[in-house]
């Protein structure tokens, strides 16, 4: 099977331009798809045999004929807070999407499909909305006639764009003195950026890759205490972190759901919500860590983190040095 051509679904997020960029060292010809070409463009643009289009992902036939001249699909697209109820927003970008990235291979020829899911993915097992469509949806791709299908299964990724460690580091600079964390003894094993976009290029032409279902950790286990802790350090804002109990954890999540308008109409993320709680059911570790497997050697986080947030914070207080002025 020979690849030229790659369309990247998400590929203009935080770790779509980072294997962007690691496909097109490769010599690989990208096509990415966005909702907006102009506010995402900035990342991607300068980059050789890259087409940024901007589409309509979600409607099968726009989907198919921008397909239509690939050789390979990958895809990246996930959310991690529904705005449906009761798992139907999860259910529409993860398992409907995935049927139409089928369909769309099949009706293409097209042969090759790296799929990212997430650790934990489970189609009956899994915890939460978000954990069982993740894993229904690396089912259907798996299970699909005609494709060659490798999926991905990483724990939290971090880098410098990332929205784990950079949201605590803010929501540590907001509050002051006692920081109550909910779920605080939920346990991940962060794995970089970097090394899940070697993973992913390294397995992209490798028929040996075919049908696998990889985890992708980094080399340490931290409970989410640990981390924001450490993340506190990184910035210096050292708080006292206090754990919530389990049922005030669970009520914080409900809160934020009952709030969630305010988040969408303010354009803010949510930052937590229940289907997060129980997702944190479930250890985000590897009981076998692929990317040794792979021939990656997994990055620790106290040798890049510490960088980035410390860039940030020290950008910030420029930023407010010169609104003084």
């Amino acid at each position: 099977m020979t690849i030229k051509k790659i369309g990247i679904l998400g590929g203009s997020g935080f770790v779509g331009c980072t294997l962007a960029n690691h496909l097109s060292r490769e010599g690989y010809a990208l096509k990415v798809f966005t909702r907006d070409r102009e506010a995402k463009r900035h990342n991607l643009i300068l980059l050789p045999e890259l087409d940024l289009i901007e589409a309509n992902i979600h409607d099968q036939v726009q989907l198919s004929a921008h397909l239509s001249d690939c050789d390979a699909v990958i895809n990246l697209v996930g959310i991690l807070n529904e705005r449906g109820r009761r798992g139907s927003g999860f259910h529409h970008v993860h398992v409907e999407l995935t049927n139409k990235i089928i369909r769309a291979c099949q009706e293409n020829n097209i042969r090759r499909l790296l799929h990212m899911s997430a650790i934990n993915a489970d189609a009956s097992g899994g915890t939460s909305h978000y954990l069982r469509s993740k894993g229904k949806a690396e089912d259907n791709a798996h299970a699909a006639d005609g494709i060659h299908v490798t999926s991905f299964r990483p724990s939290v990724i971090f880098g410098k764009e990332d929205s784990f460690f950079n949201r605590f580091a803010s929501l540590l600079e907001l509050i002051p003195v006692i920081f109550p964390l909910a779920c605080a003894e939920a346990r991940f094993s962060p794995v970089f950026v970097e090394d899940v976009a070697k993973a992913m290029t390294g397995a992209l032409a490798e028929p040996r890759h075919y049908g696998k279902r990889y985890d992708l950790c980094g080399p340490n286990t931290y409970a989410l205490q640990e981390l924001v802790e450490f993340t506190g350090k990184c910035i210096g804002r050292n708080r006292v972190i206090i754990p919530l109990p389990d049922a005030i954890s669970r009520m914080q999540g409900l809160a934020f759901d009952l709030a969630g308008f305010i988040f969408h109409a303010l354009g803010i993320e949510q930052p937590f919500s229940r289907d997060n709680y129980l997702s944190t059911k479930m250890d985000a570790v590897c009981r076998c860590n692929d990317l040794v497997a792979l021939g990656i050697s997994p990055t620790a986080i106290e040798g890049i983190v510490p960088g980035y947030l410390t860039n940030k914070t020290q950008r910030g207080k420029y930023a407010a040095y010169r609104r003084a002025k």
